[in-house]
C-alpha cells in the first residue's frame, strides 16, 4: 500500500489543530521567535519502524525552514537506544509539533510490529496475515499503511471494495444461495463476493453459490482443517475470530489462505520512542 501526500497532511493538519487551536500558550509565551533547536527521535522499544517520514512531515508543516536526516526507515528494525532521526529547526515548531509527531510514529510502528510478530508465527505455512476495517475513524490510510509495512496485507479497504456477506446481512436477506445469486447479478466484473460462514454446511453451500472467497468464523482449527479440506481450492478461505499470539500458528497450519486480525489496529500498543532536544 501507498501512501498519497495529501493522505498524510490531511491527517496531520486535523490533528495539529486538535492539538494546538490557535495559540501553544506555553510555548509561543515561553520560547523567542528565532531560537533554534536540535533533537533526536531515539527507540526506546525493539520492533519495526514505521511512520517515521510522516512524523517528520509534522515539523515541515510547522517550519519551512526544517531539516532532518532519518537514520532508520519504514520497514526497517530497531532496538533500543537507536537513533531513528536527527533533526533540526525552529525551537517552537519542534515543541509544538513534539506530541503530534510521536503519536503518529509510535502509533503506526506499533501496528507494523505487532504484524510482524504474527507474520514470524506463521512462517512456513500458507496462510498470510490481513488486517480488518476496524480501524480508529481517519486514521485508516495510515494504519492500514503500517500493516503493509509489519509483513500483512491489507483486506478491503472500505464498502465499496468487496462485497461481504456477514450473518447480519444473511438474517436481513435471507440464504446464502440467494443472496450471493443476487449480488453477482449486479455487481460489476472487478468486485468479489465474501460469504461468512460459521459451519460445514454454511461453507458448503457458499462454495455451490460461487463465492470467491469464504470466511471461516470463530471456528475451531479442528473444523477449519475440514473446511480446507471440503473446500480443494475453490475459494480462498479466511480465518477470523480469536486470533492472538498463541493461537495464531495452528491456524495457519490449517490449511487457510488469510487470517484476519483485527487487534493490529484497535488494540495495538504503542512503540516507545522519545524526542530529546537541546538547545542551539
Amino acid at each position: 500500500m501507498k501512501l498519497m501526500q495529501f493522505q498524510t497532511d490531511d491527517i496531520i493538519k486535523t490533528a495539529l489543530n486538535e492539538d494546538i487551536n490557535y495559540i501553544d500558550v506555553t510555548t509561543d509565551l515561553l520560547v523567542d521567535e528565532d531560537s533554534v533547536s536540535a533533537a533526536r527521535y531515539v527507540s526506546k522499544d525493539e520492533g519495526v519502524l514505521c511512520g517515521i517520514d510522516i512524523a517528520m512531515r509534522v515539523f515541515e508543516l510547522l517550519d519551512p525552514d526544517f531539516e532532518c536526516e532519518i537514520l532508520i526507515h519504514d520497514g526497517e528494525r530497531v532496538k533500543k537506544g537507536d537513533i531513528i532521526a536527527t533533526l533540526k529547526g525552529k525551537t517552537r515548531a519542534l515543541l509544538k509539533g513534539e506530541r503530534t509527531a510521536l503519536n503518529i510514529v509510535q502509533h503506526m510502528s506499533g501496528i507494523a510490529t505487532a504484524t510482524n510478530r504474527l507474520v514470524s508465527l506463521t512462517e512456513g505455512t500458507n496462510a498470510c496475515i490481513a488486517d480488518t476495517r476496524k480501524t480508529l475513524p481517519g486514521l485508516r490510510a495510515i494504519q492500514k499503511y503500517a500493516v503493509t509495512v509489519g509483513g500483512g496485507k491489507n483486506h478491503r479497504y472500505n464498502l465499496s471494495d468487496c462485497a461481504m456477506l456477514k450473518d447480519t446481512h444473511l438474517d436481513a436477506y435471507g440464504s446464502i444461495t440467494k443472496a450471493v445469486g443476487v449480488l453477482r447479478s449486479k455487481l460489476g466484473h472487478t468486485v468479489k463476493i465474501e460469504v461468512e460462514v460459521g459451519s460445514l454446511e454454511e461453507l458448503k453451500e457458499a462454495l455451490d453459490a460461487g463465492a470467491d472467497i469464504v470466511m471461516l468464523d470463530n471456528m475451531s482449527c479442528e473444523l477449519m482443517a475440514q473446511a480446507v479440506k471440503l473446500a480443494e481450492g475453490r475459494a480462498v478461505l479466511e480465518a477470523s475470530g480469536n486470533v492472538n499470539e498463541d493461537t495464531v500458528r495452528a491456524i495457519a497450519e490449517t490449511g487457510v489462505d488469510i487470517i484476519s486480525v483485527g487487534a493490529v489496529t484497535h488494540s495495538v500498543k504503542a512503540f516507545d520512542i522519545s524526542m530529546k532536544t537541546s538547545k542551539i
